[in-house]
């Protein structure tokens, strides 16, 4: 023991040719010391001596095959070498006894209980020193992952495969994180690759089943998870998944009957009680809302199942006309929520400074007609739960447009632009878009129909695009796509406000659980959209929610107008339109208009306190601002 310890100091003091002096001869008089093969392999390496470090590490996984830090070593020798198949199975055993390798127990302890600073930092200091170790770069991925941060994950995720292309659970995460791109394409293909190996592995049945969802693939995707349950019954998750689907669909029967197995499965499990209360036009049973407080109240529940169960609460109050206690829990799954989530408020303020500055009269003036300049896109923008949906619908039901579903295509495109040049004084979005010339711009509005073709499965020549927070990028969207149309839907501050309070988005929308934020995210939304309003006269048409329901005929045909299109009785019988819809308002709009929607909010005035103050004057002005 006394010579390996020298053996070790000699190396980490920079001085590997005398550790190996010291610990080849004892290598060969303890052949059976699993540490002494690793630190000679070490040396050796150091020395520049690879075959000679490759045959002591292979020794010291000989003596001890549970040896995580020798079969790492061992990998990065390999990698090292250029031996990548040989590297990927030295990977693989890596793998499977990481563990239990002390380095990595804290971060995952860490992970576990959602301390996520502590173990980025835990992470960041053990890959400083083992840049390789493919498991703690797929752990500082899922740090990344939950920070909203997909970029990094994507490329920490990538690293890993280029080192371990076996490591399934880092080609399954790969998949997760493309699709949370909306690179569905490409999160399908490993997902493929995936079940060659394991046809049968359920998790990645799931995950495809996500996928085809995406791709608007409903059927597809609903039979993945109708052949799982047949195999696997007992699974919550996959009943839920399962619910969402059908809700889709409109298969709103089949959708209550899944949604209720897995409560009747996992009793504590909050999501799939949500996903029932939020199909919105039917009331919880009395019985429900009584498991639904006894479960909230038990201590030990976990902080998703608990958030979760309070805006399920808050929606069966709701229903019943309990509006303050209804308040209470839609208040405190908020402030749940809130808090795992990260929002920066300025950011947007910020973005909308950028913008005004930028798209001036002249600025659009001098670069007229330039982009792609097809007629394809419809894009449908504004807040959620403003009633963008239903005008997709409407517009929907139309014989020349297709419907698709929530696209993240432009905010991907201005994300690109936002690293076009790197460096630290480089232009940013939307700041770049004054540094592109007629042709780029062209590009990119092609690069956009190529990316969306694949949600056209009907062949309309138009087809639409509705995601609300596009409002920020109108920008982007007219100098790529000038002939687009841009349809703003516009909804009462306080309407619209209490409405994304009380609901809980499955991503993004961090915004959306704070009353005071929801009130500076319209402030922000209204000041951009009066800015194009001025700038570019006409180009944005502007549908007011309340309008629409008063008036429908005439909205309707104002609208059709708008788009070139002629007037279509569909478009007014649209609750009749059997398509997929993946919103939160897809059983809404499979109904005749809904007129007491208008001042429903005004049951929870008592407690828009702080919305209505951070609206200031938008409150009396609306809808103009």
């Amino acid at each position: 023991m006394a010579l390996l310890l020298q053996g070790i100091a000699c190396r980490l003091m920079g001085n590997p040719p005398r550790a190996i002096e010291i610990l080849d001869p004892l290598s060969r008089s303890c052949p059976d010391a699993p540490m002494v093969h690793l630190q000679l392999g070490l040396a050796q390496r150091e020395t520049g001596q690879n075959e000679a470090a490759l045959q002591a590490m292979r020794e010291a996984v000989k003596a001890k095959p549970d040896f995580s830090d020798a079969w790492l070593a061992l990998a990065d020798l390999l990698i090292a070498m250029g031996d990548t198949n040989a590297a990927d199975q030295a990977f693989m055993e890596y793998i499977s006894r990481a563990a239990r390798d002390p380095a990595l127990m804290k971060p995952a302890a860490a992970l576990r209980e959602n301390r996520l600073g502590e173990a980025e930092d835990l992470l960041q200091s053990h890959l400083g020193a083992h840049p390789n170790d493919v498991v703690a770069l797929c752990m500082l991925a899922d740090v990344a992952d939950r920070h909203d941060r997909m970029s990094d994950a994507e490329a920490l995720l990538k690293r890993c495969l280029e080192l371990a292309p076996g490591y399934r659970r880092a080609r399954h995460n790969y998949a997760v994180v493309l699709l949370r791109q909306n690179r569905a394409p490409e999160a399908l293909v490993e997902t493929g690759r995936l079940l060659e190996e394991e046809p049968g592995n359920p998790e990645i049945r799931k995950l495809r089943a996500a996928i085809l969802v995406r791709l608007r693939e409903y059927e597809e995707s609903i039979r993945i998870c109708e052949d799982l349950l047949r195999e696997y019954p007992d699974q919550p998750t996959v009943w839920t998944s399962l619910g969402h689907m059908l809700k889709s669909v409109g298969r709103r029967e089949d959708c209550v009957h899944a949604y209720r197995k897995a409560i009747q499965l996992a009793p504590q499990y909050g999501e799939a009680y949500w996903s029932l209360a939020n199909l919105k036009n039917l009331p919880l049973t009395d019985l429900e809302l009584e498991a639904m407080l006894h479960r909230v109240a038990d201590p030990t529940l976990a902080e998703n199942d608990r958030l979760h169960f309070h805006f399920a609460i808050g929606k069966a109050l709701e229903d019943k006309g309990e509006y303050a206690e209804s308040f209470r829990h839609y208040e405190q799954g908020n402030r749940l929520r809130r808090k795992s989530k990260g929002y920066d408020p300025g950011e947007l303020s910020d973005h909308v400074l950028r913008s005004k500055a930028l798209f001036t009269s002249e600025f659009f003036s001098e670069r007229a007609s330039w982009g792609a300049g097809v007629q394809d896109p419809i894009f449908i923008l504004g807040l959620p739960r403003s009633g963008s949906t239903l005008v997709e619908q409407i517009l929907a039901s139309h014989s020349a447009v297709e419907g698709t579903m929530e696209l993240p295509d432009i905010a991907a495109i201005a994300k690109s632009l936002d690293v076009w040049k790197p460096g630290p004084n480089a232009p940013r979005y939307p700041k770049i878009l004054a540094e592109l010339g007629q042709d780029s711009l062209r590009e990119l509005g092609l690069a956009y129909l190529e990316q969306t073709r694949i949600q056209r499965k009907l062949c309309k020549p138009r087809f639409i695009d509705k995601m609300p927070n596009n409002f920020a990028h109108i920008g982007l969207i007219h100098m790529i796509l000038p002939n687009a149309r841009i349809i703003d839907v516009r909804r009462h501050p306080l309407a619209c406000g209490f409405s994304l309070y009380k609901e809980h988005f499955a991503r993004s929308q961090n915004f959306s659980y704070d009353l005071g934020e929801i009130g500076r995210y319209y402030r922000n939304y209204m000041e951009l959209m009066a800015h194009f309003d001025a700038v570019l006269p006409g180009r944005v048409h502007r549908i007011l929610y309340e309008q629409l329901v008063n008036d429908t005929e005439t909205e309707v045909c104002r609208l059709l107008e708008y788009c070139g299109l002629p007037f279509e009785e569909t478009c007014l019988n649209f609750y009749k339109n059997k398509r997929a819809v993946s919103t939160a308002s897809s059983e809404q709009v499979r109904s005749p208009m809904y007129r007491d929607a208008i001042d429903h909010w005004r049951h929870y005035e008592p407690w828009l306190g702080p919305l209505k103050s951070s609206l200031g004057s938008l409150v009396d002005s609306y809808p103009y601002g």
